[in-house]
């Protein structure tokens, strides 16, 4: 199996590289509690069509290394330059899904851009979920916090009690078979306890916001009228007008979980999206 060291600690970190070494490269970051299986509908496709797809499973997650630390925005975007390093990426489109896209934010700012073409955030954390002095309409942070503490009593009903909101199942055109939805609960439930409670209490802090602003590059935000875990007029619609060069598509019924329930739509998107800016 391929892994690499993180820049930040040694910690053995598992990737995945799929695709021809020539195509087009498109790196993965995934959500909280998932490795890189949850980007299965996007990277098989895509590399099948001459992109290279590139991913890896984030410390304490999938394959890579259980650790107790390392757990802060900065490590795990260090985590994230230290993946384009080891493989020698250039021109990349990075593709990040809740909590990865405050990953990605603060890549771009600790590491700048000379590796990177375009970015996608997809159902993004970033810019913050939490109210704050200079976020108003966030969410009230005991409300987080009880959230974090009911994960931390049960994480086991946290993902199977939460898994029809996270896909926003029984909304029209959302269709996804109860097989596919027990085995993302078993893929959740595959990060380690530590990961996956430092990882919220992560979210309970965190503000992107400023460093947004300075994102010279092209971005697509995407987001579902129904994510529950990350709200639309909250995140994705709140960083795209922080972004200087942003282009939102809204997912009409899509909760959280739209890189499975709208596969289709967000791949026709990234392509288009990636061909779009590769020429202006």
């Amino acid at each position: 199996m391929p892994y690499f060291e993180s820049p930040v600690d040694g910690t053995r970190l598992h990737y995945v590289d799929y695709g021809p070494a020539d195509g087009p490269v498109i790196v993965f970051v995934n959500s909280s509690y998932f490795g890189t299986e949850m980007w299965e509908y996007q990277m098989l496709p895509l590399a099948d069509e001459g992109y290279r797809c590139v991913g890896f499973d984030r410390r304490g997650h999938g394959r890579s290394e259980d650790v107790w630390g390392g757990f802060d925005l900065d490590s795990l975007a260090d985590d994230v330059h230290g993946l384009t390093e080891h493989l020698g990426l250039d021109a990349v489109t990075l593709v990040g899904h809740s909590i990865g896209t405050a990953e990605i934010v603060r890549c771009l700012s600790r590491h700048g851009a000379d590796r990177v073409a375009r970015v996608a955030l997809v159902a993004g954390m970033a810019p913050g979920i939490v109210r704050s002095a200079g976020h108003p309409e966030g969410i009230a942070p005991e409300d987080v916090r009880a959230v974090a503490e009911g994960f931390a009593r049960d994480r086991a009903a946290f993902f199977e009690d939460g898994a029809d909101a996270f896909f926003a199942l029984g909304r029209p055109g959302v269709d996804l078979s109860p097989a596919y939805v027990r085995y993302a609960v078993r893929c959740a439930e595959g990060a380690t306890a530590r990961a996956g409670a430092a990882l919220y209490e992560l979210i309970g802090s965190l503000d992107v916001a400023a460093e947004l602003t300075k994102i010279d590059l092209p971005v697509l935000v995407v987001h579902g009228t129904h994510d529950t875990s990350a709200p639309l007029e909250v995140t994705g619609r709140r960083a795209a007008g922080l972004l200087p060069d942003a282009t939102l598509k809204v997912y009409e019924n899509a909760g959280h979980g739209l890189y499975a329930t709208h596969a289709r739509q967000l791949n026709a998107d990234l392509r288009e999206f990636m061909a779009g800016a590769a020429g202006a």
